[in-house]
């Protein structure tokens, strides 16, 4: 019997805007803990499907899937984020595989053997989407090499484990500490401890993220937990306020060194 995860029905298309959809998958288990998960699927300009981290197969979500559209390409974000990846290639053998940094190697010390087709560009999109969907890997960590992708119609950023955002309330009482200790519930969602701490080089993931900020969106989709629906571009300040606060000092005491140099311009 699949475990609850409190986002039902699962397995299948939920309209997010004109043109995505998202999926709740099954939960997860790492480390003991049971992760919903969630795909995102895009419908191209040519009407192709692009999935992003594609959740469990069954048989009711690809006949939901095949009245969209062909399933072009499947996007493996991160590498954690592959699990059903095999599962899809066979429903969709002609479909591409596109992989971020690690996620072959990740899969292989697991004992599964990939077959991606193309790796994922670290700063531009790819062409099958290029001008609908930016697309970027997040800099900093030679570990957690995440791709991130805003659908440019719908303002629609999306994430993977960059935040996790855990409502506490749908999961049994025995799993709650866990969110609470790695600050990762809903009421301040942010990147998990062991994934920020692999980010070592702060000011290029800084970079990243004021990147993503630029985009504007407007919602953001997570693989775990609760999605953001309204004011995305509050939702990344509020979750990366500590990594960001350095320059929006910085840049305060410049905005008042130029107010006071112009100032004494006037006398």
């Amino acid at each position: 019997m699949t475990q609850a995860t409190g986002y039902e029905p699962l397995n299948t298309l939920k309209p997010l805007a004109e043109g995505i959809w998202i999926v709740d998958g099954p939960a997860v288990k790492s480390c003991g803990f049971p992760f919903s998960t969630r795909a995102t699927v895009v419908r191209l300009e040519n009407g192709d499907l692009w999935v992003h981290s594609p959740t469990q197969m069954t048989e009711g979500l690809r006949a939901e899937l095949d009245a969209l559209g062909p399933v072009a390409h499947l996007i493996a974000p991160n590498w954690a984020h592959y699990t059903h990846l095999k599962d899809w290639q066979a429903a969709y053998p002609r479909a591409k595989v596109w992989a971020a940094p690690g996620v072959v190697e990740r899969a292989a010390k697991k004992g599964v053997t990939l077959a991606v087709d193309r790796k994922l560009k670290p700063d531009r999109a790819e062409a099958p989407w290029k001008g609908q969907l930016e697309q970027l890997i997040v800099a900093g960590s030679k570990i957690h090499r995440e791709a991130v992708f805003f659908h440019k119609a719908s303002r629609t950023l999306i994430l993977t484990d960059l935040i996790e955002n855990i409502e506490t309330a749908k999961l049994a009482a025995r799993f709650r500490p866990f969110v609470w200790l790695n600050g990762i519930d809903d009421t301040d969602g942010k990147t998990p401890p062991l994934l920020r701490w692999t980010f070592r080089n702060k000011e290029a993931m800084a970079d990243s993220v004021e990147t993503l900020i630029g985009w504007a969106p407007e919602r953001i989709v997570l693989a775990h937990g609760r999605c953001y629906l309204r004011d995305g571009v509050g939702e990344l300040e509020r979750a990366f306020r500590k990594l960001l606060r350095v320059r929006k000092w910085d840049r305060i005491l410049g905005d008042a060194k130029e107010r006071k140099a112009r100032d004494a311009a006037k006398r």
